[in-house]
């Protein structure tokens, strides 16, 4: 018998996971479910084997009666609901898989990922289930790519986490993702991994430079960015990642250039502050007027017929460390579709296409009866063999990888240890 699917929330990650689950023999049933009646009938319209519901995420009673008989919960709600979603799956019995991890739980977002590991995942491991998250791209493939890199060393002291998003249209459009969490990420101190302690790291600081020939820019400049990635190796730097020291997350592209300003200048503060007499946010007046990321084919399209100023980006591993007592680096580089070749496949954005069969990728070992875990685990700690799997996979998608093993004469000049 096919497994039942609700996918929560049915934006550009979400509807992604259910287009390409609707093609999965092991699927019997996906409920997009959506706070947006009309986009969860969209979505669910375009599927062989969909339904919709509305679904209040702020009402947990509303996720249970929308998830009753569901084998898998995946989750792409803002984070703040999160928590209702992780005590529906448990109470139904699903499993549960999202795309970042929520910083709802606790104070802080340190503790709210230790609540996770250490409430959470015991809450799943008794009802003979599993939560997986951190399942997109970035975190996600990415992390799945690093544990790839890492492998090759038998001792691991940095690793670096790159991701430049070189896409641009003509029209205004900073953000091919939600402009809220676009934000949120920007507008905070990052983290990072320095000499064993996880520190925080001036936004939009700490420039490198690179220069990879297939993305025709010359080079690029990347800064820190508030993300997952540093986190989870950190709490799993001994388990999984051969004890690494330091660990970076550097990011670039249009969208990095377009907030930069913007963070010097106080305008990414959420808090409310008084001018002219009137309390205003100015986090909620920039918000107010960006457009929203483009999600449907027509759309899409019409961004494409107005031409691009750029279709290009990289994600790439640097995992710097020894092997048969020699210092290398292991510099892994994932490729996938740029704009017009994933609407070309899909009907997507690079963005939607990356990031949401990504995520899907994590989905199809659940549909596919691949994981043997229970608990709670971030996209890290997936197994070796999970790991040769998903990028087994992911080629078929187009999304490779090439890895290139160098010695310290041939490492950035920007590069930790250089």
């Amino acid at each position: 018998m096919g497994k039942t699917l609700l996918i929560l929330g049915v934006g550009a990650q979400g509807s992604t996971v259910a287009q390409r689950m609707d093609e999965e023999p092991n699927v019997d049933r996906i409920v997009c479910a959506d706070y947006d009646a009309k986009a969860a009938k969209s979505v669910a319209a375009g599927l062989k084997k969909g339904v919709s519901v509305t679904v209040d995420a702020a009402d947990k009673g509303s996720i249970v009666a929308a998830a009753a008989g569901a084998d898998l919960i995946v989750n792409g709600l803002p984070l703040r609901w999160h928590g209702n979603v992780l005590d529906a799956a448990i109470e139904v019995g699903a499993n549960y898989q999202d795309f970042a991890a929520t910083d709802a739980l606790a104070d802080n977002w340190i503790d709210s990922i230790k609540v996770l590991y250490d409430e959470y995942g015991p809450k799943f491991e008794a009802a003979g289930r599993l939560a997986v998250v951190g399942t997109g791209s970035a975190p996600g493939l990415i992390c799945a790519a690093t544990r790839l890199a890492v492998r090759e060393l038998d001792a691991c002291d940095t690793i670096y986490n790159i991701v430049y998003e070189g896409v641009e249209a003509k029209r205004f459009l900073p953000f091919w993702w939600s402009p809220v969490t676009a934000l949120s990420d920007m507008s905070e101190e990052a983290y990072a991994v320095v000499d064993g302690e996880l520190v925080r790291t001036p936004a939009f600081g700490l420039p490198i430079t690179r220069e990879y020939a297939y993305m025709g820019t010359g080079s690029v400049t990347l800064g820190e960015h508030c993300h997952d990635e540093p986190v989870h190796y950190w709490f799993n730097r001994d388990a999984y990642f051969k004890g690494v020291k330091n660990v970076w997350f550097k990011y670039g592209g249009a969208g990095f250039d377009f907030a930069k300003p913007l963070y010097r200048a106080g305008l990414l503060f959420k808090s409310a502050e008084e001018v002219d007499g009137v309390s205003v946010s100015p986090f909620s007046v920039i918000l107010k007027h960006l457009p929203p990321a483009p999600k449907y084919r027509a759309e899409i399209a019409e961004i494409l017929d107005e031409g691009l100023v750029s279709d290009t980006g990289c994600m790439v591993v640097e995992a710097y460390g020894r092997k048969g007592g020699e210092d290398i680096l292991v510099e892994t580089h994932v490729f996938a579709p740029g704009l017009a070749d994933s609407f070309a496949r899909s009907g997507l954005t690079a963005e939607m296409y990356l990031t949401g069969q990504g995520g899907a990728l994590f989905t199809k070992m659940f549909v596919n009866d691949k994981y043997g875990q229970k608990g709670l685990i971030s996209s890290d700690m997936i197994t070796e063999e999970q790991i040769d799997y998903y990028f087994e996979e992911a080629a078929k998608l187009g999304i490779t990888l090439e890895t290139k093993v160098k010695s310290k004469s041939e490492w950035p000049e920007s590069a930790a240890g250089r």
